[in-house]
């Protein structure tokens, strides 16, 4: 006799990974009653005492035998022997119904009960087995309605109790469920479907040691009741004691090798333990005892997809689709394994198909503004991430992913906002961290940005992104040292880091530190190279090439690259087209037909740039260039735009010669 725990809808995620979820799925069998005893009154056609009732006696109980095996195939072979000999033999009508809801075929059970129906109407284990074959196509109504015409037959009928208890609990009715399950043991107390029904039901309401006891009487009752087994095993994979929960359900597939639902959430445990050959033994374990199980295929497709294999993963969700349409989990891990294949249309449409089914379903909803913002449809992206957010209020991804938008829109304030929410969901969130330093450091405040770095080292110490980040903060706010110091901790958590690389080669310039200098320029060189062969942004600024000792092409290369992205991010903020004025005719003054240029630099004088500018003045012609050194004039600029003033057509003079600057 079996019991029934959730709905197979109410998959949980014992772990949650991007989007991949690992579904668990708990025991949902019906107890079913079986008439053992040959007699002859159930029949409508009295047989005469001899050979042919001999036969059926001997068919039934062998049936009964192969039933109790587990061996239905064959219990189905002698029960049809039993029914082409007479037809109208009730018990044996019943023990073909039952004999097909193992099989899964329920309409088959519920027609073989509806025979036996039409010959004794009153038959109240008829209705009760009925009502078991309509639960699990999913109409509990129907179910719930049966269940009572049984009761109403035979009202000590303990089994009808009991699954009617379950049937409420599917219903959410958990007083009316408790109080079945309690009648059904007021007429059995040693009705083990009834006590770990009940556990269920405590279990349902966080009663976990109420529970556990109830699952534990049932196995004093019977320490061979699978059911029992694996639903206390269910408790410590909850509870995080994977150990006692494999043990249990190594024990409940053992006393029953066809438990398909046990199969399954053995395979999470195996999974959670990262044992995955084990958990895919599990699943396709499970499928052999249960072909159409849609939850297993979609289990067996997460650890596909974990492993990489992303063929198998695509296939294996599918299957599971094609055996539960309703099934919004695998359409939305479909997606996933799609999109990581490249095969982006075929993602969105399966989010889309995910969305139809359930509108406010969050990771569909997260995913599909992924696709969106990849393709820089900013709007559309945020407002998935907007609608993930009014139906959920645990899910820090689409408040990091609308920080990221906000911030390329250049709105660092709600930016900051979003890093705060991600915080305040998960506070050791280093990467959270480590996004709300880029935006603060972003925006000038860099001493919060080194805190916020800091802290992300002390959460994850070798993250080597906050490693980077806390030097760069450094160089900006003038620590050099510890800048070099901590581009050198990230190199030595992750040798291959371009940027790290780059930036400490820099850095190690801006301090005329020499050594090792042409290994570390062939080594930036070459992942240069690499970048732009690959269509990366090169982790060396256009500024920084031209004035390092790399191939010329290469520097003008790295320039393009930058001005593609600059384009990308402009197309963000959704600007009309620049239409470029139409060139002005040089005005000119006392004949003088000369265009005026005038250089403006801190850096003249004795300085690096001023000695490499000096050929530069001497390549315009003076026949029509006319070039002024506006040296002193932007120290005024300067000084005007340090005291916070924002001088609009300030125009500056050398020799009184004035020229107009637009700020």
């Amino acid at each position: 006799m079996l019991s029934l725990q959730t709905d197979q809808r109410q998959a949980n995620q014992f772990q949650q990974q991007n989007q991949q979820q690992l579904l668990q799925h708990h025991n949902r069998e019906s107890s079913f009653v079986l008439s053992t005893e040959i007699d002859g009154s159930s029949s409508s056609s009295k047989l005469s005492q001899g050979v042919v009732e001999a036969d059926e006696d001997m068919l039934m109980s062998l049936a009964h035998q192969k039933y109790k095996s587990g061996d239905f195939r064959l219990a189905l072979d002698h029960s049809q022997a039993v029914y082409d000999r007479n037809p109208s033999r009730t018990d044996n009508l019943l023990l073909m119904g039952a004999i097909y809801y193992q099989l899964h075929d329920f309409d088959m059970c519920i027609a073989k009960n509806e025979e036996a129906l039409r010959i004794d109407r009153n038959f109240a284990e008829c209705y009760g087995n009925m009502a078991n074959a309509w639960k699990e196509k999913g109409n509990i109504d129907v179910a719930i309605r049966y269940y009572l015409v049984a009761i109403e037959l035979r009202p000590n009928f303990a089994d009808a109790w009991s699954n009617l208890g379950s049937a409420y609990m599917r219903k959410g009715r958990l007083t009316e469920a408790a109080q079945c399950c309690r009648q059904a043991l007021s007429l059995n107390p040693r009705l083990v479907d009834a006590h770990s029904n009940l556990g269920n039901l405590m279990k349902a309401q966080g009663l976990v040691q109420e529970a556990y006891s109830c699952y534990v009487e049932a196995l004093r009752i019977q320490p061979t009741f699978a059911i029992a087994w694996s639903n206390l095993a269910g408790l410590f994979m909850e509870s995080g004691d994977l150990n006692r929960a494999l043990q249990y359900y190594k024990e409940a597939v053992k006393l029953k090798p066809t438990f398909a639902d046990a199969y399954l959430n053995l395979g999470n445990v195996y999974k959670a333990l990262g044992m995955a050959p084990e958990a895919i033994v599990c699943y396709q374990r499970a499928l052999q005892s249960k072909p159409d199980y849609a939850m297993a295929f979609g289990n067996l497709a997460s650890i596909y997809y974990e492993q990489g294999n992303l063929e198998m993963a695509i296939n294996h969700y599918k299957q599971a689709i094609a055996r539960d349409a309703g099934f919004l989990e695998a359409y939305n891990n479909l997606g996933n394994a799609l999109k990581d294949a490249g095969r982006v249309e075929e993602a969105i449409h399966c989010y889309r198909q995910c969305l139809s089914l359930q509108p406010s379903h969050p990771q569909a909803l997260t995913n599909l503004g992924n696709i969106y913002m990849e393709w820089n449809m900013m709007t559309a992206a945020a407002q998935c991430y907007k609608a993930t957010l009014t139906v959920t209020t645990g899910l820090s991804a689409p408040f990091n992913n609308l920080a990221i938008i906000y911030k390329q829109q250049g709105n660092f304030a709600d930016a900051i906002s979003c890093y705060n929410e991600v915080l305040r969901i998960d506070p050791m969130a280093a990467d959270g961290l480590v996004n709300r330093g880029n935006t603060y450091k972003e925006i000038g405040r860099v001493n919060e940005a080194i805190q916020d770095y800091s802290h992300a080292i002390v959460i994850r110490p070798n993250m080597a992104e906050a490693h980077a980040n806390l030097a760069s903060a450094y160089k900006d706010s003038g620590h050099v040292e510890a800048a070099i110091k901590s581009y050198r901790q990230a190199l030595a958590i992750r040798p291959d880091f371009p940027e790290a690389t780059c930036n400490l080669l820099h850095t190690l310039q801006c301090v005329c530190d020499w050594d090792d200098r042409k290994r570390m320029f062939i080594e930036v060189e070459s992942i240069l190279r690499r970048q732009i062969k690959m269509s990366v942004i090169p982790s060396v600024q256009p500024f920084h090439a031209i004035a390092y000792p790399l191939d010329p092409m290469l520097a003008l290369e790295i320039s393009r690259k930058y001005a593609a992205h600059c384009s990308v991010v402009a197309s963000r903020f959704s600007l009309p087209a620049f239409n470029h004025p139409l060139p002005l005719r040089i005005k000119s003054t006392g004949g003088n037909n000369r265009l005026k240029i005038g250089y403006v630099s801190s850096d003249f004088g004795n300085h690096p740039l001023s000695h490499l500018m000096g050929s530069v003045f001497g390549m315009h012609n003076r026949e029509n260039v006319e070039v002024k050194n506006l040296e002193r004039s932007y120290f005024k600029m300067w000084n005007l735009h340090c005291s916070g003033q924002q001088p609009q057509h300030f125009k500056v003079s050398e020799n009184d010669i004035e020229y107009p600057y637009d700020h």
